[in-house]
């Protein structure tokens, strides 16, 4: 079983820029695809982020300031966050893709990890 760990988060002011980490456990089939999801308190947890190999894929949202990169040597996935508003300000959890699916649906992840929250607030 695929363990993920996020860190990264905290406080930010609007403007600002976070790194967020998420280090896998093994290199599995599993990791090879990886998504980045958000909950805020009282939504639906939604896409973020998904790196294939080194294709990235974004959701209208965060396109343009958000940037997923991966580092199979360390098993580690980022997000690079710049330009944060407040409406980012959520919980962020990573999480490794099925075999098969769409990658805009959590229902296409296996494992996740415990969430790292992010606040952009001045």
């Amino acid at each position: 079983q695929v363990q993920l760990v996020e860190s990264g988060g905290g406080l930010v002011q609007p403007g600002g820029s976070l790194r967020l980490s998420c280090a896998a456990s093994e290199r599995t089939l599993s990791t090879d695809a990886m998504g980045w999801f958000r909950q805020a308190p009282g939504k639906e947890r939604e896409f973020v982020a998904h790196i294939r190999w080194s294709a990235p894929y974004y959701a209208d949202s965060v396109k343009g300031r958000f940037t997923i990169s991966r580092d199979n040597a360390k098993n580690t996935v980022y997000l690079q966050m710049n330009s944060l508003k407040p409406e980012d300000t959520a919980v962020y959890y990573c999480a490794s893709m099925k075999p098969y699916g769409d990658f805009r649906y959590a229902s296409a992840y296996d494992y996740w990890g415990q969430g790292t929250q992010v606040t952009v607030s001045s």
